[in-house]
């Protein structure tokens, strides 16, 4: 008895988990092989890293905005959810019209993949392709091999537009020894009578079986990566000591109001805005870092060197350029690295140069003034953050720590170069894309305690109090004020500033004077007597401005 034929909607969906199940091999082979090389990239992270460096501005102030530092992980699960919905119709035009089609859009994918890997910010070469060149190959042969036994029981392609879909297939004239072999093919299936059921469960088994081998390569590829990780290194590492360690931060640097941000800010907490799709991996026993361009003498430095040199720590606030008014892209810690003008000098600077530029492992940029690393701030390059070796999602080892500059223009994570140049002959990574190419951080404060249509309850005497932070890095925090309603701005309580490159906590108490909604705004006045502004901008093209305002319903 001949195999009977499957509906084409039951076609489609046998076709669609055909073709997700031939991404599954693709990209666990793809895994594999990237596994064997530090330099490697699976398909998905290498169109992703592309994805990142061509995205509209805009589209990822809304990334940021609406996932946070989530946004990577968002981003992953997008180009899944992508590439899944693109196998599944490959998958389904595959075992619906011709098999061609589904080979070919899974090599088109393959080919994105291994133009990806060539166009990195670091250089690809020609070997670089090859997990996305030999995933898609493995790919199309599993999609190859589910249609193959998939076949008997599929239906036959429509090639005309005005066919009947009713009338039953007819045979085909023999004209030529393909058309001799398919004749025969189907002969030999009703010589072997394989039924509906059978070549179902076949399909099934090899698709289960299939899926299992690609996720087994993709695990076995991902524990291969981790031979070239940084973890260990990290592990081992023990930290230098500052030349002149820095005292305990006193107790009243905090307020004690429930709600405002810790003065600082844990390792686990601080923010991670990056270009980094996936952490890169520089254990320190392979670590360099160069100062080279218009310096009188290029200059290498092994890890052990710098730990080596006069070690500092400074207290530095970190604030990125896309948070917006009232928003949580800013964190405090305690740094602990080697001054950057030390490094600058014994290069020795060359006359014309204005712009020190950092560069990354995975060849993203920052670029800024060289003021801001030769006029006795605190500028630093960093390996220890809080007490303990850099985390590796935060630069380890080693990053640039520049106070009162945004961090697109100053803090390079992964940091493997130090260039000294000019605005005019180089523009960092940013700049291209419509930010500024000079970034100081603008005077910011704000609210806490209770969120934007929260409820703000008395207490028992009748007052209420909220809190929060105030920050402009390099100047310092002088004053903080509150106003409630249309009322009076009046001066908040602060904690007691450390230093000019923190923020500093204020809380304001009052007596409401009745339950009900208000609006609660506060401002800050810098070190210099300058008072935050009330225009509003957005963080394109150097921060963000404006008052932090909310609305609450006081019980």
């Amino acid at each position: 008895m001949a195999a009977e034929t499957i509906s084409k909607r039951s076609a489609t969906a046998l076709g669609a988990l055909a073709g997700l199940t031939s991404a599954i091999v693709a990209l666990g082979a793809a895994e594999l092989v990237a596994g064997l090389s530090r330099s490697w990239k699976g398909p998905i992270l290498d169109v992703g890293d592309r994805v990142i460096d061509h995205v509209p501005v805009a589209v990822k102030d809304f990334a940021i905005d609406k996932f946070g530092t989530n946004d990577k992980p968002a981003l992953l699960v997008g180009i899944g959810a992508f590439l899944a919905l693109y196998a599944a119709v490959m998958g389904a035009i595959a075992f619906r019209k011709r098999i061609e089609i589904g080979l070919i859009g899974i090599g088109a994918f393959g080919l994105i993949g291994a133009y990806a890997a060539l166009t990195r910010r670091v250089g690809g070469s020609l070997s670089d392709i090859l997990p996305s060149i030999i995933g898609a190959a493995l790919g199309a042969g599993a999609l190859w091999l589910a249609h193959s036994v998939a076949r008997p029981i599929l239906p036959t392609p429509v090639l005309a537009d005005d066919a009947d879909p009713t009338a039953p297939p007819e045979r085909p004239a023999l004209t030529g020894p393909h058309d001799v072999q398919e004749n025969d093919e189907a002969a030999s299936e009703a010589r072997t009578g394989v039924t509906r059921r059978q070549v179902l469960v076949r399909s099934g088994g090899l698709l289960a079986a299939l899926a299992l081998a690609g996720a087994g390569a993709g695990a076995v590829g991902r524990a291969l990566k981790n031979r070239f990780g940084a973890a260990e290194s990290r592990a081992n590492l023990t930290l230098p000591v500052a030349t002149d360690p820095l005292a305990p931060i006193p107790d009243a640097v905090e307020l004690g109001l429930e709600g405002i941000a810790p003065f600082t800010t844990s390792n686990a907490d601080f923010y991670r805005i990056d270009t980094a799709l996936t952490i890169p991996q520089l254990p320190t026993d392979d670590y360099e870092l160069r100062i080279t361009g218009m310096v009188d003498k290029e200059l290498s430095f092994t890890f052990d060197d710098l730990m080596q040199r006069n070690v500092v720590e400074y207290d530095i606030t970190l604030t990125c350029v896309s948070n917006t008014v009232g928003g949580n892209l800013i964190g405090n810690a305690r740094w602990l690295g080697v001054r950057l003008d030390e490094l600058l000098a014994e290069a020795g600077v060359k006359a014309g140069a204005d712009q020190v530029v950092g560069r990354s492992i995975d060849g993203y940029t920052c670029g800024f003034p060289l003021e801001a690393a030769t006029d006795g701030r605190n500028a630093m390059v960093a390996f220890g953050m809080n007490g303990e070796p850099l985390p590796l999602e935060h630069g380890f080892p080693a990053r640039l720590i520049v106070p009162g500059l945004y961090g697109y223009v100053s803090a390079t994570k992964w940091l493997v170069e130090i260039e000294l140049t000019t605005f005019e002959e180089f523009e960092q990574y940013w700049v291209p894309r419509g930010y500024s190419d000079r970034a100081p951080i603008k005077l910011m404060s704000r609210i806490d305690s209770v969120d934007g249509l929260g409820t703000l309850t008395r207490n028992p005497d009748g007052t209420a109090a909220i809190g929060g932070v105030a920050w402009a890095q390099t100047r310092g925090i002088s004053n903080v004020e509150v106003q409630i309603g249309d009322g009076e701005w009046a001066p908040a309580d602060l904690g007691d500033a450390l230093n000019a490159d923190t923020w500093r906590q204020w809380a304001f108490r009052w007596t409401p004077a009745g339950a009900g909604r208000t609006t609660i705004r506060c401002r800050a006045t810098d070190g210099n007597g300058v008072i935050q502004t009330d225009e509003r901008s957005e963080p394109l093209p150097d921060g963000a401005s404006g008052h932090h305002q909310i609305v609450v319903f006081v019980e």
